[in-house]
């Protein structure tokens, strides 16, 4: 089973470079939504449903979603654009089942998940759709595995082509697939707060619940 790491440039010595502006913090861009209502209702576990049924329901969906979204800018993804797997001052390396560190570009990282997660997903050993068959004892961690592959995408999606996702008026798509994943992990602790904090300001800015919209009062006469 891969797993993920990431990895920071040292300075050596040098300045590090000046960050660059986060366009999608601006608050034209956040504040634009698909839904009005709190996520939080969507991702808390019903009571007549089991823990394990609930996180492989929400985990292939957001598979599916994520997956999805990216697709919307893949062409605008590629080794020449994007030549390593990137999010703010952070590089994110593939690890492969031998422990081989590889440091790939973004599109062949996100191949590299997408592959590895639709296998999981699609293992009746691991996500079981059969009445009666348990999920192996491994599963949580498995989960917390596909959740981290799953947010570098997001993240890398947000740093390197908001720009082709306003254009294309998905950006509030994609704000609100951000803040519905990022309430789903943290309900159930599925991801270290280190591994998210470089997404820290932009979950800040989509997870404060919008001010009320003015309506338009009209008085009978």
């Amino acid at each position: 089973m891969p797993f993920i790491r990431k990895g920071k440039g040292k300075p050596n010595g040098k300045k590090p470079p000046t960050e660059e502006k986060k366009h999608y913090l601006d608050a034209e861009y956040t504040k634009v939504r698909v839904v009005d209502f709190d996520l939080k209702e969507l991702v808390v576990l019903p009571r007549e449903i089991d823990l394990n049924e609930w996180l492989a329901c929400n985990t292939t969906t957001f598979f599916n979603l994520i997956n999805l979204q990216y697709s919307t800018i893949s062409e605008f993804c590629t080794g020449d654009t994007c030549p390593a797997m990137t999010a703010c001052n952070t590089t994110y390396f593939w690890y492969d089942e031998k422990g081989k560190k590889t440091k790939c570009t973004a599109p062949q990282y996100v191949d590299f998940v997408m592959s590895s997660v639709q296998k999981l997903v699609t293992d009746e050993d691991i996500f079981p759709t059969k009445y009666g068959k348990e999920f192996p004892n491994t599963f949580d961690s498995l989960v917390k595995k596909i959740c981290r592959y799953l947010f570098h995408v997001l993240a890398h999606i947000y740093w390197s082509h908001y720009k082709e996702t306003v254009a294309m008026d998905l950006h509030g798509h994609l704000n609100t697939l951000y803040t519905h994943f990022v309430v789903f992990i943290r309900e159930f602790n599925l991801m270290d707060p280190k591994e998210t904090s470089i997404m820290d300001d932009l979950t800040e800015a989509l997870c404060t619940p919008l001010p009320p919209q003015p309506q338009n009062h009209v008085t009978e006469r």
